[in-house]
């Protein structure tokens, strides 16, 4: 009987160790299969930002741009409109100048009628 048992524990040993190394090499290749998963993960989130933040940026610059063009226009329009209020009023200045009494009469009447449809 002696003679059986030292030749089952290193057959045992043996199944113990292989079955060990196996479990060693699937953990080693889970964690390197899910080493890789992660890093592509990681690679596509990063990519998606930089995609997400250069289309953010893209369009705070046409935002800008098309204020700027707005503010522009607006400001053309404003000077058009002022330059035609003082052509307007020096044209009335001049018309004062010329006709001193028929600009006191129509001054008067436009005042007397401004008055009339005040009051009701």
């Amino acid at each position: 009987m002696s003679n059986q048992v030292p030749s089952t524990e290193p057959a045992g040993a043996d199944r113990i160790d292989e079955r060990a190394e196996r479990v060693k090499q699937a953990t080693s290749t889970a964690v390197n299969s899910t080493k890789q998963a992660v890093d592509r993960t990681a690679d596509q989130v990063e990519h998606g930002l930089h995609h997400a933040t250069d289309q953010a940026a893209h369009a705070a610059h046409t935002a800008a741009d098309k204020a700027a063009d707005v503010s522009d226009r607006g400001r053309e329009v404003y000077d058009q409109t002022r330059e035609r209020a003082d052509e307007w009023l020096e044209q009335a200045r001049d018309y004062v100048r010329e006709k001193p009494v028929q600009s006191v009469a129509i001054a008067l009447g436009a005042g007397w009628l401004l008055g009339r449809i005040l009051r009701r």
